[in-house]
């Protein structure tokens, strides 16, 4: 049965996709058939082969031994670079939730381990009624939250945790990510680690951009 992880994060830039790119690389090292996906993205640019999106072509290329399509690991990319369902109706378009389903049923039916990328922060709707919990919970994934370490990390932590687990999903479990390198962060990460019901799984350091 394929295992399925949705990383989310604490905010928009806290670095999700790094995140995403280092656990397709742990089970890769660990002999297991994994693959990744950005279901939604926007800030796309155009290319001969349609609209992409850096972070999901960057994951796209993590899993480039394998016969899959583009569009499977990213089925929905705008061009503005602005929150995705005000850039799908910008485009005249509606994200459906079925049609995410579909592609990620397409990838799970070929590998052992699925990790699904969000978008922006854990409330980001996808469509008038609908936002990225109800695709964690009709994929049935394990939600993962990256923390982005800086001023306020605390209180966006454990905010977005406590709606995760109010929304009904498994929460396995959050990363903390260093994003600012003038940020001390020690206290914090101990802060958090104390407060959650879930294990810290890793401590990112900072990488320059």
């Amino acid at each position: 049965m394929t295992s399925t992880w949705f990383i989310t994060g604490t905010d928009t830039q806290v670095g999700k996709t790094g995140c995403t790119l280092a656990l397709i690389q742990f089970f890769k090292n660990h002999g297991i058939k994994v693959v990744g996906m950005k279901p939604i993205a926007s800030g796309g640019y155009e290319t001969a082969q349609g609209l992409r999106n850096e972070d999901a072509v960057q994951i796209f290329q993590q899993c480039n031994n394998f016969n899959i399509s583009y569009e499977l690991i990213n089925p929905y990319c705008f061009l503005p670079p602005i929150a995705p369902h005000l850039a799908a109706i910008r485009c005249g378009q509606t994200i459906q939730l079925d049609i995410i389903i579909n592609a990620y049923q397409q990838l799970a039916s070929q590998f052992e381990v699925v990790i699904v990328e969000g978008i922006g922060g854990w409330r980001v709707p996808i469509n008038h009624t609908q936002s990225l919990k109800d695709m964690v919970l009709a994929i049935h994934a394990k939600v993962i939250l990256v923390v982005g370490l800086r001023l306020g990390c605390i209180n966006h932590a454990l905010l977005t945790a406590e709606a995760i687990i109010r929304d009904g999903c498994p929460f396995a479990g959050w990363i903390a990510n260093a994003i600012d390198p003038q940020f001390d962060s020690q206290e914090s990460v101990a802060t958090i680690a104390e407060r959650l019901t879930v294990p810290l799984i890793a401590q990112m350091p900072y990488l320059c951009a």
